[in-house]
């Protein structure tokens, strides 16, 4: 295993914890100059790897050189390149030391099919201004407060660039950059182990609490974000809606979530949505807490940081979202077609989630690989209650210069115990996937707009 043991450059990380009631002190003003020096502004190691193969980080992509599609998707940057490797069944074991289990285990479950293209590694998530401003102002004042289920003197996006321990890595997920206000259409589909698939089609809307307009500040006091979508394929689905207020503090006041029903043409509460329910177009293959790799309340896990290290990780997947790519050729028995993939060497968070004693959930321990450049969590692998490997997750993303952020082309739930998997996200087949201008009111995410929404 090859962790970096000293979890950032510059040394002052693993200072001592200072308590202050049940909130975890924020980190001191030298530490936050870090993110002006040996840190990128959200608090990734500028500095290449010893190695080289992981460069330094030069600020990202930039708008002007990338290049639209005809549906919005950035054209591939990089496409004249080659893979460097290609691991399968018969070398994974030279190359183990930057392999998750769940792609060992992959590996082992398909050994004729699935592989792993590597190509060379390229940061190319630049950050904003705006971005940068916050993730400073959050290092000196963003707490984890009520035992690490919630964040006190917290605003915008990265609550804790330069984290110390497991919970706060967590949050930086949940509070990473996306782009302030979005809708999105996109499709999913949970092929039989023949092969055979239906496309079910959601659009869905996504608003920062503080970017909704004309709401009072005091509105949106503990709202992370607002989330709602609506299935609108196949037809016998068409009219669902959900709606979701996503809460800073969720134990302290859980997520509020409502459904409509087009076949009984009501709004109801749906408390249920949330840790280990599964949603209507995930087959069974994904809780509610798995979509967009987690969600939601942290409190029934324990949750380790490890450390960091290098790991071959799905990036830069702009061929996988390209719209010359159908899903038929996509979505293949038991596995997504691997020569649509690709894998590139970067650093990563390591965090290991426990279930705590005399807490629920169907996964006993949850492994999660997080992005240093994003702080998206890029790998998954879910352990059953005997502690066996079941579930692995995957997010394939790119950097999209229009949201600037980095967006998924596609995120994969693998079952190893039946060996089907859901792949959501896709929006090859859609002709404008992404629309960043979208800005939305606080009625629009009311629950009396609901049923407007879900009319056939």
């Amino acid at each position: 295993m090859n962790h970096t043991k000293t979890l950032l450059r510059g040394g002052a990380l693993l200072c001592t914890l200072l308590l202050a009631g049940s909130a975890l002190a924020a980190v001191t003003a030298e530490q936050a100059a870090q993110l002006q020096t040996t840190l990128t502004p959200i608090g990734a190691e500028r500095a290449a790897s010893a190695d080289g193969r992981i460069p330094a980080w030069d600020g990202g992509l930039a708008k002007a050189n990338l290049r639209l599609l005809a549906n919005g998707i950035p054209a591939d940057p990089f496409a004249d390149e080659q893979p460097l490797l290609t691991i399968d069944a018969s070398n994974y074991t030279q190359h183990q030391e930057h392999l998750s289990p769940g792609q060992i285990a992959l590996l082992r479950r398909f050994p004729d099919s699935y592989r792993l293209p590597v190509y060379p590694s390229h940061r190319s998530v630049a950050v904003s201004e705006s971005v940068a401003q916050a993730a400073a102002r959050n290092a000196v004042n963003a707490k984890l407060s009520n035992g690490g289920n919630g964040v006190e003197g917290f605003a915008g996006v990265v609550a804790f660039p330069i984290p110390q321990n497991g919970l706060e890595v967590l949050w930086n997920h949940l509070t990473r950059n996306r782009n302030p206000s979005f809708s999105l259409i996109t499709d999913s589909a949970a092929p039989q182990k023949d092969g055979a698939y239906t496309v079910m089609t959601t659009q869905q809307y996504f608003t920062r609490g503080e970017a909704v307009q004309g709401q009072a500040p005091d509105k949106a006091r503990n709202i992370l974000y607002y989330y709602s979508h609506k299935l609108t394929a196949p037809a016998r689905m068409v009219g669902e809606v959900v709606l979701v207020h996503e809460t800073l503090d969720q134990v302290a006041e859980p997520r509020l979530s409502w459904v409509y029903s087009a076949g009984q043409r009501r709004v109801r509460r749906a408390p249920s949505v949330a840790y280990d329910s599964a949603g209507p177009t995930t087959a069974g293959l994904r809780t509610a807490d798995g979509r967009d790799m987690f969600n939601g309340a942290p409190d029934r896990y324990d949750w380790q940081l490890v450390g960091k290290k290098t790991l071959y990780v799905p990036y830069n997947s702009y061929r996988l979202a390209s719209p010359e790519r159908s899903y038929e050729a996509l979505i293949q028995p038991g596995h997504v077609a691997p020569e649509a993939t690709r894998y590139e060497l970067h650093r990563v968070w390591e965090v290991v989630a426990t279930l705590k004693p005399g807490m629920r959930h169907i996964y006993s321990k949850r492994h999660y690989f997080i992005d240093e450049d994003t702080w998206a969590i890029l790998a998954a692998d879910h352990y059953d209650n005997r502690g066996e490997l079941w579930r692995i997750g995957e997010a394939h993303s790119f950097y999209h210069p229009i949201g600037q952020a980095a967006v998924n082309a596609m995120e994969v739930t693998y079952d190893l115990n039946n060996g089907r998997y859901l792949a959501s996200g896709l929006v090859n087949e859609q002709r404008q996937p992404f629309d960043f201008s979208y800005r939305a009111s606080a009625s629009d995410y009311s629950p009396g707009a609901l049923r407007s929404k879900g009319l056939r």
